[in-house]
């Protein structure tokens, strides 16, 4: 009897043994995956609603400005441009109605980007001041009021041809903290 209960066991594990082997599937051709990029926003981290401001007052000595870092799998190399477009939002009727469509601010060229040391990748200081912001939008200092904003949304460019925003990344690289690219800034204007 001993004996026949080793062998069922036996014959059970034989069984058992057998039915968890599977035929060996091709792997994930992760050289043909598609990839892509982003930029970063380094500093200031994070990135929210009241992170930039223009001073109503002082349109021509105010600026909105952070450390971009271009991203992409080969550390840059494939990054062609970072580009710009402004849009005001005009929140105070009191003074007129304002609003304007997007309309383009400036292209940053992967040549005015400098590879950082210590990530490796193609980095630049971003600067948009209130006057370029007024120049772009075509508007005075007479048109904007504390309460109203500025959004500006970049789309990154790569050397393929393929190109990179706000409406075609995905809430983890947008919205997360680790990836800190939301392709969006609102410059809110204060006193």
């Amino acid at each position: 009897m001993k004996k026949y209960k080793i062998l069922s066991m036996l014959l059970a594990l034989g069984f058992f043994v057998g039915a968890c082997k599977t035929e060996m599937i091709e792997p994930i051709d992760l050289d043909a995956l598609e990839t892509g990029g982003y930029v970063r926003t380094v500093t200031p981290y994070p990135v929210g609603a009241s992170t930039f401001n223009y001073s109503a007052a002082d349109m021509a000595g105010t600026k909105m400005e952070f450390l971009a870092e271009a991203v992409t799998p080969n550390k840059g190399a494939d990054f062609a441009s970072y580009e710009l477009v402004i849009k005001f939002v005009d929140a105070t009727p009191a003074n007129g109605t304002k609003t304007t469509a997007a309309l383009p601010l400036k292209v940053l060229q992967a040549s005015s980007f400098t590879k950082d040391a210590t990530t490796g990748y193609p980095r630049a200081t971003i600067t948009v001041t209130g006057t370029e912001a007024l120049t772009a939008t075509k508007l005075t200092t007479s048109d904007i009021a504390v309460g109203d904003r500025f959004e500006i949304t970049g789309t990154m460019k790569l050397t393929n041809g393929k190109s990179f925003s706000i409406s075609n990344t995905g809430a983890n690289i947008t919205g997360g903290a680790f990836y800190s690219s939301p392709f969006f800034y609102r410059v809110n204007v204060i006193k």
